[in-house]
């Protein structure tokens, strides 16, 4: 079986896995569904395209994007609308943003069709995997590495790019309190903090651990100039404040992620007549800002994680209790235009919604 735009070789698993899967347990990232997609780069071109069942492949001890980090990725989303379709939430960003941070990486970026054709294949193939709840949804990770078997500190000449997709729920189940660290940063202008890259994360991974030991659920990042500390974004999403009557979020300065999820926030804002500012935000201006009870909402923002309330924030031995979620306009207003959309139940105004 092939498609007609790019020859994608398909074989189907014979026994769908999905009568065993709970879907009112989901652990998120936990459950695969039946089958993935799988291109190679090599001799020059993209090749070799196939769908196949969900399952481990051979790569080499010698792989370099093992051995010196060439591996980026994406997430992105698929929903089930009331009209039974199932549709994908502006994959074209996800499409832009893996060939920018490929380029960054010095990597041989997937074409534009390659990804789409792909993407489309397999979702239709396992739409059955998207279901229809309130917070349901299928979550998408297309990835690349370096797969040339040989070390040296070089560009691969060879990779792989895989999509794969895990039926979801929440990403967090509760409300969260961040804290902003004086010990570690997980970028700095000039480096590739704007990147989905692999070698992003894993520096944030002790940091995370020694906040959740003083009972904080996310950090907070920074980056100091001249002196002062300026936020970032959080650990799992970009960050959002309402100040007075504007929301406020880092302005795009290489550091932090172009987020797909931010930017669909900043036009519903901008729509309703919001103010909005991007721009540098200090930590002591935010502190101060809560200590003079002019922070109305706070929140996190990201394909995982949706919009995550944040109901406090910690810095050293001061920690700061944020307005009652519930009062918050904005972020629940942006929360349920989101899903409206997402789920058809809301005119989709600005054609993020592409159906497969």
């Amino acid at each position: 079986m092939q498609t007609d735009t790019i020859n994608i070789s398909i074989s189907k698993r014979e026994n769908s896995k999905i009568d065993d899967v709970d879907f009112n347990n989901l652990k998120f990232g936990y459950t695969k569904t039946d089958h993935m997609f799988i291109a190679e780069f090599k001799d020059g071109e993209w090749k070799n395209f196939e769908i196949k069942p969900y399952g481990n492949f051979e790569i080499s001890p010698a792989c370099l994007g093992l051995h010196y980090g060439q591996s980026i990725f994406e997430g992105m989303k698929a929903f089930r609308n009331v009209h039974n379709e199932v549709c994908m939430f502006r994959p074209e960003k996800n499409i832009e943003r893996l060939q920018k941070s490929a380029e960054r990486l010095a990597m041989e970026p997937v074409p534009t069709e390659v990804f789409m054709e792909g993407l489309r294949s397999l979702i239709d193939i396992d739409r059955d995997w998207v279901h229809d709840g309130e917070d349901m949804s299928l979550y998408i990770r297309p990835y690349q590495f370096g797969d040339e078997p040989n070390i040296g500190v070089h560009s691969s000449q060879s990779y792989k790019f895989v999509i794969f997709a895990c039926p979801v729920g929440k990403y967090y189940a509760k409300d969260v309190n961040v804290f902003v660290t004086d010990n570690y940063i997980r970028a700095a202008r000039g480096g590739a903090g704007f990147a989905k890259a692999a070698g992003n994360y894993a520096p944030t991974l002790l940091p995370a651990q020694l906040c959740k030991e003083i009972d904080y659920d996310q950090i907070l990042w920074t980056q100091e100039i001249n002196g002062t500390k300026f936020v970032q974004e959080i650990g799992t999403m970009n960050f959002m404040v309402r100040i007075g009557d504007t929301l406020i979020t880092p302005m795009l300065d290489g550091t932090i992620l172009d987020g797909v999820t931010r930017d669909s926030i900043i036009t519903l804002a901008k729509e309703k007549g919001i103010k909005v500012e991007e721009r540098m935000l200090s930590v002591d201006e935010l502190f101060t800002a809560a200590e003079e009870g002019k922070i109305k909402d706070a929140f996190g923002c990201g394909t995982a994680a949706v919009i995550t309330q944040i109901k406090g924030i910690g810095r050293k031995d001061e920690h700061i209790e944020l307005p009652n979620v519930a009062d918050r306009e904005w972020s629940n207003y942006f929360y349920n235009e989101l899903l409206n959309i997402r789920k058809g139940q809301t005119e989709d105004r600005h054609g993020w919604m592409v159906k497969v």
